[in-house]
């Protein structure tokens, strides 16, 4: 049963208590944190609600702490989805359990509706909601639980305007990501010195290439930073080993070389307790707003009306303008990446220490 007042629309269109709801967002981890306001209106709505969320694999974790999810159901596959392996075998068995849940609501939080809106009715929810561009297919049925995705405006706003257009008060803009004991342990085990010293986290990795620095100039970043008092910690993933060596390489000091040693969670607890954090335009930079930790994102290609975070005074985002953003592609296609060497180390170190000195320790 709803607890706050909908949208007279919707008062008409769920006739029926709304106790199982389930979101479908595929996506990866900048995407996800990004969705949270909006599903955290949607918990507000219908506290008492069971909401499931369907998406990729890696997720499942997040999905566990967030507060406003109570299950995930992974989607194994779907054509013209790109971030995993299609193979469409997989998706009757997970479509049938997904069915025999019997929804209540299904929240496509996707995008714009093109791929995914036929797929999300067939999670066999009574009603659907979402958005869809002009002449993009949605249930007529379910026509004014739909929105227009919005084609402009940062991503939170763009999900918001789906719980606005349902009549869901929001419940702020704050990202989340929950840290806990555990995580900080996982992180004193991984380096016992995290106590020791004021530190800045430097991240020059990206799951794009087309969205990484020059590793030369992030390490000429890490310089000025050690060159400042500061101890240097270097993260990133597994997959990531090399740019970070590059990095470590081409530094005058010795950083502390975590790469590989933290999981996500303990990597959040890392950054908790970092001063600042230098990084591409990528999934860290989303931890960091979530986490308050002042940063400094070098934008290459990525939309950054779309992606920056909202707090613009803790967070400084730098790029340059060029007719190719957004950037679609995996890997830079113009000789040199124009976008990224239009960037020097000298601007970005400015940056951080302006935010150094302008916000709290």
């Amino acid at each position: 049963m709803t607890s706050l007042p909908l949208a007279p629309a919707v008062l008409q269109a769920l006739t029926a208590p709304v106790e199982r709801i389930v979101l479908f967002r595929a996506l990866m981890l900048g995407d996800l944190l990004c969705a949270v306001p909006a599903w955290r209106a949607i918990r507000a709505a219908w506290p008492q609600a069971q909401i499931t969320l369907v998406g990729l694999p890696w997720a499942r974790p997040l999905a566990a702490r967030l507060p406003c999810i109570d299950d995930f159901v992974e989607l194994p596959s779907f054509p013209g989805l790109p971030e995993v392996p299609c193979d469409v075998r997989l998706l009757p068995d997970v479509l049938a359990q997904l069915q025999a849940r019997r929804f209540d609501l299904a929240c496509q939080m996707h995008g714009s509706g093109e791929i995914v809106n036929p797929l999300v009715a067939c999670l066999g929810a009574r009603r659907m909601a979402g958005f869809a561009r002009p002449g993009v297919w949605h249930p007529a049925a379910d026509h004014e639980l739909f929105c227009p995705w919005p084609e402009h405006g940062h991503e939170i706003e763009r999900l918001l305007a789906l719980t606005d257009h349902l009549g869901l008060p929001r419940q702020g803009t704050a990202l989340e990501f929950p840290v806990s004991p555990d995580d900080r342990r996982a992180l004193r085990a991984a380096w016992p010195g995290v106590d020791a010293r004021p530190y800045v986290c430097v991240h020059p990795g990206s799951q794009l290439p087309s969205r990484r620095w020059d590793p030369r100039r992030f390490a000429e970043v890490a310089d000025a930073l050690a060159d400042h008092g500061l101890t240097v910690v270097l993260t990133g993933s597994p997959p990531e080993a090399g740019l970070v060596a590059d990095v470590r390489a081409c530094m005058r000091h010795t950083p502390v070389d975590l790469c590989g040693r933290t999981d996500l969670w303990s990597l959040g607890a890392l950054l908790e307790g970092a001063r600042l954090l230098v990084c591409n335009d990528t999934g860290l930079s989303h931890i960091a707003a979530a986490l308050r930790v002042p940063s400094v994102v070098v934008s290459c290609g990525s939309d950054v009306a779309r992606w920056a975070p909202l707090d613009a005074q803790r967070h400084r985002v730098l790029s340059v303008d060029a007719e190719c953003r957004p950037c679609g592609h995996r890997v830079c296609p113009h000789e040199g990446h124009p976008c990224a060497r239009a960037l020097d180390a000298g601007q970005v170190v400015r940056a951080a220490m302006d935010q150094l000195a302008t916000l709290p320790a």
